[in-house]
């Protein structure tokens, strides 16, 4: 029985959104992340309830190259090893520089396109049960000083 609650709350974590509720435009809270140069998010700490539908609009406010400053940022479950998820993506530069096996990809709530300067992404997802959910970049070498966290209450 414990093992079908827990897939459970599992499946309602990544639960598929509708093409409406993927309309950034509507989602539940509407929040907006930068990442420059520095390797710094603007911000790194936001707030969700649990069920509301969350719109991340991010954007590389840097001048740097994609090749040189690139960045996105991915949206991970509670209690996730944010180092082995980002030494796995290292050398998936095709893949967004995230991890390709599955136990560390099933930890991704959602994730941004790498972006070069000026470049804007916006994701869309279900906040899931409450708890911490760390934010990060994937691009080689970022995510130790380029991360926050989603509370989600």
């Amino acid at each position: 029985m414990k093992k079908v609650i827990l897939f459970s709350a599992a499946l309602l974590t990544v639960a598929p959104l509708s093409a409406e509720e993927l309309d950034p435009a509507k989602a539940d809270v509407k929040l907006t992340v930068n990442g420059n140069d520095q390797m710094k998010f603007d911000k790194t700490a936001l707030e969700a309830a649990s069920g509301q539908v969350v719109a991340i609009t991010f954007k590389n406010v840097g001048a740097l190259p994609v090749q040189a400053m690139g960045h996105n940022i991915v949206v991970l479950k509670p209690d996730t090893d944010i180092t082995a998820f980002a030494l796995d993506g290292i050398a998936n530069k095709d893949g967004g520089y995230l991890p390709k096996k599955p136990e560390l990809v099933e930890a991704i709530v959602a994730s941004s396109k790498i972006l070069g300067p000026s470049e804007t992404d916006t994701i869309v997802f279900k906040a899931g049960p409450a708890g911490d959910y760390p934010y990060i970049c994937t691009f080689p070498g970022h995510f130790g000083v380029m991360k926050g966290i989603l509370t989600v209450k």
